[in-house]
């Protein structure tokens, strides 16, 4: 039996992020992760690298490889213009395990195997991979165990039906690099490792893929990779290893990912298309401010309607702007129009553009949820059809009450009165960031 403050479940991005989060605003954290079942690989940005670097993950960032080419065709054109680098993940989640030691997080491999509330908080019985069992009683949950979350009886928002399929093969060693080719019916990735092993995926519709039984999976996989362009390079000179790993790629929403003592973060509370952004990127932008989330609920509870309506609003928020990027990418390919996989996904969450107009007229200031110090509060933003939830600061400026100052004095020039208020250069600055932001 062990008592901690707060139980993180899942070891993932989103799990670690908010675990140090926690640590590091001085909870005692405790987190249960089980090893991923399957091989793994996944294609960063340098602003994912950044992100995971500002959440504390140093020696998880040593496993990536350098960045390495990506070629993309899609709608029938082929571009090459991209890098990415790739993620082992058994080794990154390895060494992601080591930086959560390192932070002071107690951390228990295993699986989770009974969790009960009660009055307190929770207790979760965990067998760890040695065969020991554990008890842990906390007073705060946070689920971060991705797709594989209990659903727990919370309403969901769901796309279009999707599968990926994912075949290992092995070659020779060679350079790293990743591909994208879009097909009739779904799309293909496929990367290489600088070891030889390779990782082709094929991305389908589940209503109307027709896929044979588990047995046949393989040889299915091989024959539709086979009539793609893109997997040549991956393919040739080497063998397909072990069987077909298929796992749901369906973007979901849980309508309610925040309590009074529990929260869910990552995959748990959304989980987007593969294909509308990276994955580890889409886990950290729901789970960096949770530390702050919690942090609120647990010392202020007086304002948990506050921090919870943040946490809930900018998960739904961050859930449609990815499913309007993935909508826009898959718009682009129009090859098979009445395909089932494309016209389920082209017009999907709905037809509201990516970027809303911006005009003065539609620019107002209030009052909404911020973060400030570890803590969720209320400030005067800036509210702009593309930021609903509003803008507080830029470079330690808060914009609020300098844009209600210069609506003030409509009749003077807006530089001339931000010069005044903040010097030559900021207000020169400002004044030409508020004119290309459309504010004024």
């Amino acid at each position: 039996m062990a008592d901690t403050q707060i139980l993180v479940l899942g070891g993932g991005p989103a799990g670690a992020s908010v675990a140090i989060g926690l640590k590091r605003l001085g909870y005692e954290v405790t987190l249960v992760g089980e090893p991923r079942p399957f091989d793994a690989i996944e294609g960063v940005s340098d602003r994912v690298v950044e992100g995971m670097r500002h959440a504390g993950f140093e020696r998880a960032l040593t496993t990536l490889a350098a960045p390495s080419a990506r070629s993309v065709t899609w709608n029938g054109e082929t571009s090459a213009a991209n890098t990415e680098r790739l993620i082992v993940r058994q080794r990154f989640d390895r060494a992601l395990v080591e930086d959560l030691r390192g932070s002071g997080v107690r951390v228990i491999q295993g699986r989770v195997t009974a969790m009960a509330s009660q009055e307190a908080g929770f207790s979760v019985s965990v067998v760890g991979d040695d065969g020991s069992e554990h008890c842990v009683e906390a007073g705060f949950l946070v689920e971060a165990r991705g797709r594989a979350a209990p659903a727990s009886g919370v309403p969901r928002v769901r796309g279009a039906q999707s599968v990926s399929l994912l075949q290992h093969w092995q070659g020779a060693a060679g350079t790293p690099c990743s591909a994208v080719q879009s097909f009739a019916d779904g799309w293909a990735w496929m990367a290489k490792r600088e070891d030889g092993r390779r990782y082709l995926q094929l991305t389908l519709d589940v209503a109307s893929s027709r896929l044979p039984p588990k047995q046949q999976l393989g040889q299915w996989c091989y024959e539709r990779l086979s009539g793609l362009e893109q997997a040549q390079p991956f393919m040739e000179g080497a063998e397909p290893v072990g069987e077909v790993y298929a796992r749901t790629s369906t973007p979901v929403l849980c309508e309610h990912s925040a309590g009074d003592n529990w929260l869910r973060v990552g995959d748990a509370a959304m989980a987007v298309d593969p294909l509308s952004g990276n994955g580890i990127f889409q886990a950290l932008s729901s789970a960096l401010q949770a530390p702050a989330v919690i942090n609120t609920l647990i010392r202020h509870p007086e304002r948990a309607a506050l921090a919870k309506a943040f946490h809930e609003t900018r998960i739904e928020q961050l859930f449609y702007r990815f499913a309007r990027i993935g909508r826009d990418f898959y718009d682009q390919e129009s090859q098979w129009p009445e395909h089932p996989f494309w016209r389920a996904r082209r017009a999907w969450p709905d037809s509201q553009p990516l970027h809303l107009e911006v005009t003065p007229d539609r620019v107002s200031t209030g009052v909404r949820p911020v973060v400030d110090n570890g803590l969720i509060t209320e400030a005067r933003v800036v509210i702009t059809p593309d930021q609903p939830l509003g803008i507080w600061h830029l470079n330690g400026l808060e914009l609020a009450p300098l844009l209600d100052e210069v609506r003030a004095q409509s009749d003077i020039n807006p530089t001339r009165v931000l010069i005044e208020r903040l010097g030559e250069p900021k207000g020169v600055a400002l004044s030409r960031w508020m004119v290309q932001q459309g504010w004024i």
